[in-house]
């Protein structure tokens, strides 16, 4: 891939195309936790110099997906436990309240947008694969909340979504049940927005949605069965 100014028609700059690059091989498992970002390799790659990579790294690092350590440099961020139940305690909050605040303005093609993506999701349950039913679960729930009218809000539900893309292995694969609640879940959110449900009722359902994955996750980690 080069990044050249003609290749900046959108009105990006080489950093941000950098962070783009390098984020989305964070997201999609190709730099794992703990993959070492060696600044002259990614900037050969881009056929760039090493400066917009370093701007792009930093921003990464402002995002929480990547670290920097003394005499190792930047690496993609590991994504422990306790950084993932924060992650999601918060991310349930935020998700929530901005799925509310969509929920209005939510026409009928993008709900039934919703439904379809949820019935991929359902398929996805009989062969199941983690990566492809957590791709889906994202398109789900930004269908939700991208209308959120504040911007503020949306960026931190971003930031969240971002934080648990450092994990290169889906949730799902490590508690595979929650996936057949999930679905249910999804279906009983959009009832309530297509009936017209308060904004508190359909923050309550986002929110406890994201929460029962949490649930499902401390339960296995206590279990004496679990890695």
């Amino acid at each position: 891939m080069t990044v050249s100014p003609g290749s900046a028609a959108d009105g990006l700059s080489k950093a941000q195309l950098a962070h783009q690059w390098i984020r989305s091989r964070i997201s999609d498992g190709t730099y794992s936790p703990g993959y070492r970002l060696v600044l002259g390799q990614i900037a050969r790659e881009l056929d760039v110099s090493a400066v917009p990579v370093r701007e792009a790294i930093r921003l990464l690092e402002a995002e929480g997906l990547v670290t920097f350590e003394r005499n190792i440099g930047a690496q993609v961020a590991m994504l422990d436990a306790t950084e993932y139940v924060h992650t999601m305690q918060t991310l349930s909050l935020v998700e929530g309240y901005a799925t509310a605040l969509s929920a209005p303005v939510l026409d009928a093609d993008t709900l039934e947008r919703a439904r379809r993506i949820n019935a991929e999701m359902a398929d996805c349950l009989d062969h199941f694969d983690p990566v492809s039913f957590t791709r889906l679960n994202l398109e789900f729930h930004s269908t939700l909340f991208e209308a959120c009218p504040n911007p503020h809000l949306l960026d931190l539900v971003h930031r969240g979504w971002s934080r648990l893309s450092a994990l290169r292995d889906s949730i799902f694969s490590f508690v595979p049940g929650r996936a057949h609640e999930s679905v249910a879940e999804h279906t009983a959110l959009l009832d309530l927005i297509e009936n017209g449900a308060d904004a508190l009722q359909v923050e309550l359902a986002a929110r406890n949605h994201r929460l029962g994955t949490l649930d499902a996750f401390l339960t296995r980690q206590k279990s004496p069965s679990a890695p």
